[in-house]
């Protein structure tokens, strides 16, 4: 037999069903889970990485704790070596030990093999000295330890790009020549998550060392759409209840508020579990390449400015043909970056890298660069308005007048209010936009994480207006595209009474 078959054989020979229905049963692993074992251990190249992306409730947890076993005192056992599985949460850490104890305890053949010290979350292989220990990202650590084998659960649930437990654990394994990381989750909501980063890299690098194998629904998905559950949940009739999945979905469809919660975890697609202010399938449906920004170009901007420290946005739009070009810019003071791309779970610093953020010197944002910048843009496109939030516009002003802006182009200038009389209508029009896909914008990275954190808040006569402080993120570009939809509508139209105007009352003609 191959490495993967003799796995597969030790798990369905040795391992029994460890709790519900079918407690005490020989284990007998689907297809899939056999398929995701093989192009491990069989990987020519050699496995370094794999990834398995999956919804709730299709048996990883004891997918997990087989593979674990076949390391402590099945086939794949390496002398004197250490295995560790990690989580973000004590609870969670603490499931994978228990149900392998609880597999071991089913099975004397195992039980005469190993020993299990419930204290520490610990099970020692015995034939060959094996050292298996469960770690949580709210208690211990992997510094100092050295495991040839580490399995990450639910690293889904890490927001952000990065994590302090996550690389200690991976950093851990570089004294082995053939270390192996498996990372089994459902999705993570976002794209800068660090789960969805792994999986777009493997997707996109097409590395030989990485297995990903994603489960997952289309993004158009009805939620009543048998085939979107299929897609996400392959062990769907086996053990995984079709009757109670069915019954969620019915929920969600009755409740709007359960549909963010019910595509994440039981249709595994990266969802907010939370009401953003517009979907990513809609979202995705405009991210057409937006034409080149040429001279003369008629522009409208909007312009929300950050606090000393915060991300500041400038984002233009341009109809051409009926439908709104995008054209975001984005600052950040370079001094903290990587700590600010930390404490906010985003890679800013990559996205500097990339071009997607401009840095200004220093440990705030210093305004010259941006009037610099629009003093450029008005030398070289057709700037009808560029509509701001009032806020720290006082420090901008200066700065404009020093670039030579004359008051004709000030008077471009459109002070734009944040509550519910001017956003209102400026989200009804942004909406518009971006439900009859009449906006392109590229996918811009920093855009689009300002679009998944976008949340609005409602009153009593339905206006809506965004709110900030209940968004779980940056959402200073969405504001700032809210106000140039809404300002391009608004001058567009002033433009279009003003020709009709001119049309019926030519000059001199009397009323």
């Amino acid at each position: 037999m191959t490495r993967g078959e003799r796995v597969i054989a030790f798990i369905e020979a040795y391992g029994k069903v460890p709790e519900g229905a079918h407690v005490g049963k020989p284990i007998v692993l689907a297809d899939f889970q056999k398929k995701f074992i093989l192009e491990i251990y069989d990987n020519p190249a050699g496995t370094r990485r794999a990834y398995l992306g999956i919804a709730r409730k299709n048996g990883k947890s004891a997918l997990i704790a087989g593979i674990l076993l076949a390391h402590i005192c099945g086939p794949e056992a390496v002398q004197n070596s250490q295995i560790v599985s990690g989580a973000m949460s004590r609870e969670q850490a603490a499931l994978i030990f228990k149900l392998a104890a609880k597999m071991i305890r089913l099975n004397p053949a195992l039980e005469k093999v190993t020993r299990i010290v419930p204290s520490g979350k610990m099970i020692v292989g015995l034939a060959r000295n094996v050292e298996y220990k469960a770690l949580a990202a709210e208690g211990s650590t992997a510094h100092g330890l050295s495991p040839v084998l580490a399995i990450l659960d639910e690293v889904g649930q890490i927001r952000g790009p990065t994590s302090e437990f996550v690389d200690a654990i991976t950093t851990s394994q570089g004294a082995h020549a053939s270390p192996l990381l498996i990372a089994i989750s459902t999705q993570a909501p976002t794209d800068s998550d660090l789960f969805s980063i792994w999986l777009d890299d493997a997707a996109t690098s097409k590395d030989p060392r990485i297995v990903s194998h994603l489960y997952t629904a289309p993004t158009e998905c009805d939620l009543l759409d048998p085939e979107g559950w299929k897609a996400a949940n392959p062990a769907l009739d086996l053990f995984r209840s079709l009757d109670d999945l069915k019954e969620l979905a019915e929920q969600a469809k009755r409740m709007p508020s359960q549909e963010s919660t019910f595509r994440n975890l039981i249709l595994n697609q990266r969802v907010e579990a939370r009401a953003p202010f517009v979907s990513r399938s809609v979202w995705e449906s405009c991210s057409g390449e937006p034409s080149a920004l040429t001279r003369g170009m008629p522009v409208y901007f909007g312009l929300d400015l950050s606090a000393v420290g915060d991300l500041t946005a400038l984002v233009g739009v341009s109809p051409v043909n009926g439908v709104y070009q995008v054209f975001p810019t984005f600052w950040l003071p370079s001094e903290g970056l990587v700590d600010r791309s930390k404490r906010d779970r985003v890679p800013y610093d990559l996205w500097a890298k990339g071009g997607f953020i401009k840095t200004t010197p220093g440990a705030s944002i210093e305004y010259e660069f941006i009037a610099a910048h629009l003093r450029e843009l008005f030398n070289t496109c057709d700037v009808k308005a560029v509509a701001f939030d009032r806020y720290n516009m006082r420090f901008l002003k200066p700065w404009l007048e020093k670039m030579g802006f004359n008051l004709e182009e000030l008077e471009r200038f459109k002070d734009f209010g944040q509550g519910y009389v001017s956003m209102s209508p400026a989200l009804r029009e942004l909406e518009s936009a971006l439900l009859n896909q009449k906006l392109r914008h590229g996918n811009n990275p920093v855009l689009t994480m300002c679009a998944q954190n976008a949340t609005i808040q409602q009153d009593a006569a339905e206006n809506r207006k965004f709110v900030k402080a209940k968004s779980s993120g940056r959402i200073d570009g969405m504001v700032a595209l809210a106000m140039a939809v809404s300002v391009a509508v608004s001058e567009q139209n002033d433009d279009d009474v003003a020709f009709t105007d001119a049309l019926f009352n030519p000059i001199g003609a009397s009323l």
